[in-house]
């Protein structure tokens, strides 16, 4: 096996940076892409440079160690302010807002329309036609306390 891949000389390593990169388009996840990156910079270096497979795998690992702190900086930098900041989120848009109560809050829990869409709230009880104020969500949940009155 190992003479096999000794056979291959420097394209072994554009091939291992193919098979990579082509793990990573059928199953993204990011990593594999940075490894055939790896792989393919080890190629590339390896057509000018006369050098063992020892020190090939040796800045294969190093490449690809150096790949990950990279990808997570340029990761971080990626994400651009959007014109629609609760696209996806659309309980946190709720937040601060005061609505009227159609059904009372019992023990706690309770229901409230907001536009279309019916929410779960929790809060202090209240009656029909009290005013609340959304003070937070957590996934489908709303948590609610008594609205200031102006």
């Amino acid at each position: 096996m190992f003479t096999l891949a000794a056979s291959f000389g420097t394209w072994l390593w554009f091939i291992a940076a193919a098979l990579l990169i082509l793990i990573e388009v059928l199953s993204p996840g990011i990593y594999m892409l940075w490894l055939g990156f790896a792989a393919l910079l080890v190629g590339i270096i390896s057509l000018f440079v006369i050098w063992d497979w020892q020190w090939q795998c040796a800045a294969f690992v190093f490449f690809a160690a150096a790949a990950f702190p990279l990808w997570r900086r340029l990761g971080r930098q990626t994400a651009s302010p959007t014109d629609q900041p609760f696209l996806n989120r659309r309980a946190e848009a709720l937040v601060g807002r005061v609505v009227t109560l159609e059904k009372p809050i019992v023990d706690g829990n309770g229901t409230i329309r907001i536009d279309d869409t019916v929410w779960r709230v929790r809060g202090p009880d209240g009656p029909t036609g009290a005013r609340i104020k959304v003070l937070r969500a957590e996934g489908a949940t709303l948590y609610v306390g008594a609205a200031e009155v102006d």
